[in-house]
């Protein structure tokens, strides 16, 4: 979501391989859009037997991409961040075409049937092997460690390439906007959470599922805490001013957001509304929020 915009070049070359380090290859699906930047990014992870994080939408032309990349190579692992539909669909029949094992956390569906951002759940998703944090999956000369980061959807988990100090971060931080945080799936005290975790890590480098990589990262999570807890100020100031209505709210502190994205603005505004409500800053009183 575009709440905060990032510059950076970014050449998405669709359907082709791009090298990024010794380890690691980058296939980027031709799906882009407003919550997804150029596209999707699949990352094949070493040579010969491989492993796929994030095989991406239900797409049959990513499908040949991804399988037109690997040539002669075969496939051990499949990976996913996390199961919205721009990221997991495509598993199972990579899976098919593979004979590849599937890898991932399991994410609770109960209750999560409110409004639905673009990218909605994959509810078909269920990982042949569920990892926790800190599972290792170790692979023909590669070693990924998993990294539970709940907040953006409660499943989310990113995966480091211990060799490499990496961190496939899927849509947890994107260089290039800030992350979407939509209730009932995703949380807004989890993600905050799961960013003060990253910066307690080693990781030089990110790979996110969307647009380009970040180098030394630890600074750019500093900003995005930052600016989280800036956009909650002023939500929390605009409740303390007699704004009582998430759409009232969404007026005034997001009065320059691209129309697409109000749908958007309004579900982060209530992840922030919950937070503040978690903390005991504000109540809700019916549809109404006021000052505790």
């Amino acid at each position: 979501m575009s709440q905060l915009k990032f510059t950076h070049a970014f050449n998405a070359e669709h359907g082709n391989s791009v090298a990024l380090s010794p380890l690691l290859r980058r296939v980027t699906c031709n799906n882009p859009g407003a919550f997804t930047f150029h596209g999707t990014n699949s990352f094949i992870v070493g040579h010969g037997k491989v492993a796929i994080i994030d095989p991406g939408p239900d797409d049959d032309v990513h499908l040949a991409a991804l399988l037109n990349a690997l040539g002669s190579e075969t496939v051990s692992h499949i990976l996913v961040t996390h199961s919205h539909m721009d990221h997991s669909p495509l598993a199972e029949k990579l899976k098919l075409a593979t004979g590849a094992k599937t890898y991932g956390a399991v994410l609770n569906h109960a209750g999560h049937r409110g409004l639905r951002l673009d990218a909605g759940i994959d509810r078909e998703f269920l990982p042949d092997v569920v990892v926790a944090d800190g599972s290792i999956i170790e692979g023909e000369g590669w070693v990924l460690e998993c990294v539970a980061t709940p907040g953006h959807l409660g499943n989310h988990m990113a995966y480091c390439l211990v060799a490499e100090k990496a961190l496939m971060v899927g849509d947890h931080v994107m260089a290039w906007s800030t992350t979407v945080v939509a209730p009932p799936d995703g949380h807004m005290g989890d993600y905050m959470s799961s960013l003060r975790k990253l910066l307690k890590r080693g990781d030089e480098i990110y790979y996110p599922a969307h647009g380009p990589e970040r180098r030394k990262p630890q600074g750019f999570v500093r900003g995005l805490l930052a600016h989280r807890r800036m956009r909650e100020e002023a939500i929390y100031e605009r409740v303390r001013s007699g704004d009582r209505r998430v759409a009232d709210i969404v007026a005034r502190v997001y009065a320059d957001v691209d129309p697409r994205l109000i749908g958007a603005a309004a579900l982060s505004t209530l992840a922030h509304l919950e937070h503040l409500m978690d903390s005991g800053r504000i109540l809700q009183d019916g549809p109404d929020y006021i000052v505790a």
